[in-house]
């Protein structure tokens, strides 16, 4: 079993400005192939943003490159997604995910709001 918390992070920000948003991982940490960061808009279906894996390579939907970067604390099993440049398009629940071979953990979601 893994246990996924998104801290807080998100939040209100104007468009252009920065988010960091973490995501702490617990339980069965050795079975974690890669940390995923996820968003769903209203109205829309929930689309993958970014991936780092156990070997630390990151990988990133075409939107957000160069904008978001994903990174990791193993000391303290925790994933990061910094956000830069903020853009209305970026207003979700974002969720992070933990990928084992047997089953994919969900975080709880944590709600960014970019605003004019």
């Amino acid at each position: 079993q893994v246990q996924l918390v998104e801290e807080s992070g998100g939040g209100l920000v104007q468009a252009g400005g920065s988010l960091r948003l973490s995501c702490a991982a617990s339980g069965s940490i050795f079975s974690i192939n890669a940390i995923l960061w996820h968003r769903q808009a209203p109205g829309k279906q929930r689309e993958w943003v970014a991936t780092i894996t156990n070997g630390g390579s990151t990988n990133y939907k075409d939107s957000v490159k160069g904008r978001f970067t994903i990174s990791r604390d193993n000391a303290k099993n925790t994933v990061y997604l910094q956000m830069n440049s903020l853009k209305l398009e970026d207003t979700a629940v974002y969720y992070c995910a933990a990928l084992t071979v047997s089953k994919t953990y969900w975080g709880q979601g944590t709600q960014v709001t970019v605003s004019t």
